[in-house]
């Protein structure tokens, strides 16, 4: 049953955020992201009048127009409050359905599993001419975007009892989301938003390694090389309506 104080958790959860991260080169930047990180890690799928599903058939309206039209997506997001600082909002995922490897320019973000099981890849990007970098992979083929460097630096499952996912400007910014054994839902706050205006426009990529950043990789830490792509054609995200307790900034 959802908590009494789920209402005012949730609040809390949304006014830590926008201290948080209305100053993130500030001193308290680092305490204030570890208690937003507590307050995070306390949310439950019940607290949001959310039940383990995928997303719905409302999703379809809105997941944009041909081919899409009438289609339920892979994807589906549940906006709940954004301002110029942050967003904030439940990304649901049917089960078997990627997120593909994609960037957030000069974000932070932070990822709290609902219910489910995701699988995500994490990396980091590299400067091209820095010392010790891998030799020059085979070019990809004609019409593919720019390669760069990156550090695959992890690949790990998160389940609701996993602490939140954590990125920066720096430090895993590159990751793909994988649902596995069933739909999954997360918990998703990025800062500042995404918006192409000022240079926070999403990026695809590919591993220029023949095996997709949700396979089974070597080892890692390892270098690795990325092409930039558009958005894969089987991908795309819908919007349905939150359900959970409303927030006020």
């Amino acid at each position: 049953m959802p908590r009494d104080n789920m209402a005012s958790l949730i609040q809390r959860v949304a006014r830590q955020a926008r201290i948080t991260f209305r100053s993130p080169a500030g001193p308290a930047f680092g305490e204030n992201l570890h208690r937003l990180q507590q307050l995070l890690d306390e949310v439950r799928a019940e607290d949001l009048h959310l039940a383990p599903r995928g997303p719905s058939a409302a999703a379809a309206a809105a997941g944009g127009g041909p081919p899409w039209a009438g289609v339920v997506p892979p994807v589906s997001y549940m906006h709940i409050c954004e301002t110029e600082s942050f967003s904030m909002g439940v990304f649901l995922l049917r089960s078997g359905a990627c997120i593909p490897l994609h960037d957030h320019p000069g974000m932070n973000g932070m990822l709290k599993v609902l219910y489910g099981t995701l699988r995500i890849a994490c990396m980091d990007t590299l400067p091209a001419g820095a010392a010790g970098a891998a030799a020059a992979p085979p070019l990809p083929a004609a019409g593919s975007g720019p390669c760069l460097r990156a550090l695959f630096r992890s690949r790990q499952h998160y389940t609701p009892a996993s602490p939140p996912c954590l990125l920066s400007p720096h430090t895993d910014n590159l990751h793909q989301i994988d649902a596995v054994d069933g739909p999954a839902a997360f918990l998703d706050i990025l800062a500042p938003p995404y918006d192409p205006q000022h240079g926070r426009d999403c990026h695809y990529y590919r591993l220029l390694e023949g095996q997709p950043a949700g396979a089974e990789p070597p080892a890692l830490p390892r270098e690795v090389w990325l092409v930039e792509t558009p958005q894969a054609s089987d991908f795309w995200c819908g919007g349905e309506p939150y359900p959970g307790p409303r927030v006020c900034l």
